[in-house]
């Protein structure tokens, strides 16, 4: 996932959303400059989102429209109410109100780089 700064980015998904950081180390591009190779990810999950800081004006377009303005990240938690809550406590941003579907409660949430995700809990 293309974000603004590493450790915002870092801050919002370990703080804000009670991921995990996997890993924080150094690293360069093709041509030689440094970056970071950050990964986080939800709690007790095997696959993770690598964090990288845009460094083209091309990836910096790309910042927050990854999926063309759709949601297209999806996080499962067994306790949606005590997630929401603890989410809402951190400033993150709902687009809309949580709502009750035959699959379980959902509600649209905006990550630090402008990314619409499903937060998703059991019914």
């Amino acid at each position: 996932m293309v974000v603004e700064n590493y450790d915002s980015a870092i801050d919002f998904f370990v703080g804000a959303l009670g991921f995990d950081l996997i890993e924080d180390s150094p690293a360069k591009t093709t041509d030689g400059r440094p970056k970071r190779w950050v990964v986080v990810r939800p709690p007790g999950a095997v696959t993770g989102l690598l964090l990288a800081e845009a460094d083209s004006d091309t990836q910096r377009a790309a910042i927050g429209n990854q999926l063309g303005g759709r949601v297209g990240f999806f996080l499962n938690v067994d306790d949606f109410d005590a997630q929401f809550k603890r989410m809402t406590d951190a400033g993150v941003h709902f687009n809309e109100e949580p709502r009750s579907e035959p699959y379980g409660k959902v509600v649209v949430f905006t990550d630090i780089a402008g990314n619409k995700w499903d937060l998703l809990g059991p019914a």
